[in-house]
């Protein structure tokens, strides 16, 4: 008995108890559509879960709260055939992004899976989806220009590597167009977009459009319509924006679109409102404008890795309400706003770029005195002619009353000329500074 035992004790020192553990299995007890609640789960929040449904098929979850003793969670696939007493385990995978060069080229969706037909996705890296806590000491300052290849941003908007920038307007005035245009015209290593909330069509011409060539091949698309769950559309912008933390790791140079915030912002309000939170300004809870500084201050420069992340992000303004919660959290936040005036748009100028209501907060430190003295120049332009744009229209100003109004009157035409540029057309740096102080430099 004693060579039995001394056997069994051999192999059962081989055995690893830590990988055999019993993993803590809940029962579904309430499911209401959005959100489901499971007992005997006790997960933290932010752990991912597969709920077993009636028919066998595992549908995954998400734990985002708790009430009492039981575990709230929000689903992440379809419509399911749930049933009271379904098995909920954990799933672990669920709050990293596989990350890795063969990003570069494909199209996933929230989870990660490819949409474009190409076969798997072989990443051998992981990345949290909610970032990395960083020092704000590391993030270095923004003091080079980037060039974006639309003449009115390069010249009047200047921005630099590593800024934040909100590209806010109405809806049909253009927004995604100039998006295609920034993408086409962008000095950047790698180029990561997050369609968030679009049409499914939008998506299609999207990338047929806006993302054929060589741009394809530097870039990553992370693409969520609007009819997928909250939940999936919050994740789909946390993707990207790991996605393009993990190549500003590797020291490249990064720019990232995400279209549009203000469909990530109604997706966390949709989730918070199924929660309980209490709704405040236009019916968003607390967690919604929260969530806003959370995403984008991911984004800038790292002065250890030498890589950035230049970050643009559309917001929809309900209404062409420029004031709405949204567009004021992300306007607070951002180095700088770019507005897309609809009545611009209405008289053939694209990109309809009011330059009077726009900013970069950056641009004093990453251009030179000439360059700064121009663009303030034509602002005096346009503020002139806009300030007094009803008696003008009117017939009610009399010409030379004043002589900044008869020279905005006269300059009209020309202010208007240098902020068209077609779809298709590329305007540098260099080029667009250039034409700006020989039209209205000194």
């Amino acid at each position: 008995m004693s060579g039995l035992a001394s056997r069994a004790s051999a192999l059962l020192a081989g055995i690893d108890v830590s990988e055999n553990r019993p993993r803590r299995v809940g029962r579904l007890s309430s499911y209401d559509g959005l959100m489901l609640e499971a007992t005997g789960f006790g997960q933290p929040i932010g752990a991912g879960a597969r709920v077993i449904a009636a028919d066998g098929h595992a549908a995954r979850a998400e734990v985002v709260g708790f009430r009492g003793d039981r575990t709230l969670l929000m689903a992440l696939d379809g419509e399911a055939a749930h049933a009271h007493g379904s098995r909920v385990e954990p799933d672990h995978g669920g709050g990293m992004a596989d990350v890795g060069p063969a990003l570069l080229g494909r199209v996933v969706d929230a989870l990660g899976n490819p949409l474009d037909g190409k076969g798997p996705i072989a990443t051998a890296e992981h990345w949290p989806l909610a970032g990395r806590p960083g020092n704000p000491l590391d993030r270095d300052r923004v003091t080079e220009s980037f060039d974006i290849g639309v003449r009115a941003v390069n010249a009047m908007l200047t921005a630099g590597i590593g800024q934040r920038i909100a590209i806010i307007a109405g809806s049909g005035v253009g927004k995604s167009v100039l998006m295609g245009q920034m993408i086409a015209g962008a000095d950047a290593d790698v180029i990561v977009v997050g369609l968030v909330g679009e049409r499914s069509r939008e998506v299609s011409d999207f990338l047929a459009t806006k993302l054929n060539g060589e741009v394809r091949d530097r870039s990553v698309v992370v693409a969520v319509p609007a009819d997928h769950a909250p939940l999936l559309r919050l994740r789909a912008a946390m993707r990207a924006t790991a996605i393009a933390e993990y190549f500003r790791a590797r020291g490249l140079r990064v720019l990232l679109l995400l279209d549009s915030l203000t469909r990530v912002a109604h997706a966390q309000r949709e989730i918070g409102l199924s929660l309980g939170e209490p709704p405040t300004v236009k019916g968003y809870p607390p967690s919604a404008l929260g969530l806003i500084p959370r995403l984008v201050e991911r984004a800038g420069a790292c002065a250890k890795s030498g890589g950035s992340i230049t970050a643009l992000y559309t917001v929809l303004a309900d209404g062409d309400d420029t004031d709405d919660p949204i567009v004021d959290a992300t306007r607070a936040i951002v180095d700088g706003h770019i507005i897309l005036s609809r009545s611009l748009g209405e008289q053939g100028v694209y990109p309809a770029i009011d330059i009077g209501k726009s900013l970069s907060r950056v641009m004093p430190d990453i251009v030179d005195s000439e360059h700064l003295a121009a663009a303030a120049a034509m602002r005096r332009l346009w503020s002139a002619y806009e300030e007094n744009r009803d008696l003008i229209l009117m017939g009610a100003y009399a010409a030379g009353s004043d002589p900044a109004i008869d020279a905005a009157i006269v300059r009209r035409p020309e202010v208007l000329d240098f902020l068209r540029q077609s779809p298709g057309e590329r305007i540098g740096f260099d080029e667009a500074r250039g034409v700006l102080i020989e039209n209205f430099g000194s």
